[in-house]
């Protein structure tokens, strides 16, 4: 294990082993959460190469992915089925409400979730997660109330960092990397 990870605490890494649905919310998230408009108005999303190759390989180790955001956009939804994430929810105001059709949805129990998330929005998740984390940019409020920060910002690797989290916590980072390595 890097020596990045090998700091983080034994209670992180108890959590982050037992994770089987990482959830991620977008705006902050996936994105920088600057939000750009085109010419004719419409939304515009600038997503980080290697956050979605992170979420890739969790899922190649048999962790479930899924994207719970207040925001609703087409850009989302392009960019779920490029990564594989079958689970999407958009234009939710009410995340509880959300995280509990998705448990249903799913049959995996909250405390085998994961949720990376950045603002008071995020909160009714975050609280019920089994492993609650937030990117390095989050709010306080929810910094104060999550297993793990990111040191990336929201964006800018964050999802990356907290899926090599998981792969080395489940024993499996050195499998990710090897068919990069033959």
């Amino acid at each position: 294990m890097s020596d990045f990870y090998s700091a983080a605490s034994a209670a992180v890494i108890a959590r982050a082993a037992q994770v089987r649905l990482m959830i991620f919310d977008v705006d902050g998230v996936l994105t920088d959460g600057g939000l750009y408009y085109g010419a004719d108005g419409e939304p515009v999303k600038r997503f980080n190469a290697l956050d979605g190759h992170g979420i890739k390989l969790i899922q190649q180790f048999g962790v479930a992915t899924a994207i719970i955001t207040a925001r609703q956009s087409p850009i989302v939804l392009r960019r779920a089925k490029d990564l594989g994430i079958s689970h999407v929810f958009q234009g939710v105001h009410d995340k509880r409400q959300a995280f509990e059709q998705l448990l249903q949805q799913t049959g995996i129990a909250a405390d085998a979730c994961g949720y990376l998330g950045d603002d008071v929005i995020d909160l009714p998740i975050l609280c019920r997660a089994g492993f609650p984390a937030c990117v390095a940019n989050a709010h306080p409020a929810v910094k104060s109330r999550v297993a793990y920060v990111t040191q990336a910002s929201g964006g800018h690797g964050a999802a990356r960092e907290l899926c090599d989290l998981l792969l080395h916590a489940q024993g499996n980072y050195e499998a990710a990397l090897a068919p990069y390595l033959a």
